[in-house]
């Protein structure tokens, strides 16, 4: 018991400190300018290690599964398992070297730790750290079925379709739950070589659509495209241009689309089954309520899993 508490405590603390992340239970070093920053990590374990581990203890999961393994379940056996919501784990060391018109597809990014950029308040002063969070979505929040094409020399990764959202809350240690939308739409990630191996980094920006779209509702019955355009409950506060400037983010209602970035490393690849797998660590911005609330800088960590494939 206490060497599967240990084990955990090194994944958790793993997780979160600069460019170090586990997987396999063999720490993989990066180069991202992505990760967290060394006091930002201090400032996250300070909240508490018993909540960390307990965060940890459910995001690791019990035992890994190839994706030939995971092919040959039914419904009934993944349903109620959570392994709809996990990434395939690769097996390998070889390389892989993509040509002309080959696609990657099957992508899928699993987060495992998360991170709310806040003002935190130290000798009279306030500064920005990462404070670690808690996931309050149930298993929904992978993105799975990914794929995009593959050109150049470096690889260019272009991102096309599949399930590349994922609506996604986190809560901060006092309390306050943060949505996002977890996404990597529009993705053009360019590589640092012409091969997929062990140590092959590629990364870079991508959109974030708005929370929510355009039909939605707030409680007082106002929307982006249908709805009323002013609280018709509180007209007299809205009499004239003064009255409208109280309640005009209230009233205006925008989807907002923000850039974020990501970045990977492939630490393992399948020449066979041409699988590659490793490690991504993200940024993103939050929900702005439709342009009503500024949103908060969000850091994600985790695994993903993709494959090389020919089109027919």
């Amino acid at each position: 018991m206490k060497l599967v508490l240990l084990s955990t405590i090194v994944a958790v603390a793993s997780a979160f400190s600069p460019g170090v992340v586990m997987t396999n239970n063999k720490p993989l070093t990066t180069n991202t300018q992505l990760s967290m920053k060394l006091e930002d990590m201090k400032k996250a374990a300070s909240i508490g290690m018993a909540t960390i581990v307990a965060a940890g203890a459910l995001a690791q999961p019990a035992q890994a599964i190839t994706k030939s393994e995971l092919n040959q379940l039914s419904y009934l056996q993944v349903k109620g398992t959570g392994l709809a919501n996990r990434c395939p784990e690769v097996i390998g060391e070889g390389n892989i070297t993509p040509k002309s018109g080959q696609k990657l597809v099957d992508m899928c990014i699993e987060p495992k730790a998360w991170a709310v950029e806040e003002e935190v308040g130290k000798g009279g002063a306030t500064e920005k750290r990462f404070v670690t969070s808690k996931v309050m979505t149930r298993q929904t929040y992978t993105l799975d079925g990914i794929e995009g094409t593959l050109s150049g020399n470096p690889i260019v990764f272009s991102e096309k379709e599949g399930i590349d959202y994922a609506a996604t809350t986190v809560q901060l240690p006092g309390g306050e739950r943060v949505p996002f939308l977890f996404t990597v739409k529009d993705l053009v990630a360019k590589g640092n070589g012409p091969a997929f191996k062990p140590g092959f980094q590629m990364g870079g920006t991508f959109k974030t659509p708005s929370y929510r779209t355009g039909l939605f509702l707030d409680p007082k019955g106002r929307g982006g495209t249908t709805g009323y355009d002013m609280a018709v409950a509180l007209p007299g506060l809205q009499s004239g241009e003064e009255g409208d400037d109280e309640l005009f983010k209230e009233n205006n209602k925008t989807f907002d689309v923000t850039d974020g970035k990501i970045e990977f490393e492939v630490n393992k690849v399948n020449t066979e089954e041409q699988e590659i797998g490793g490690v991504f660590v993200a940024t993103q911005l939050s929900d702005t309520d439709m342009g009503s609330k500024v949103p908060k800088k969000i850091l994600t960590k985790g695994i993903f899993y993709a494959r090389v494939d020919t089109p027919v």
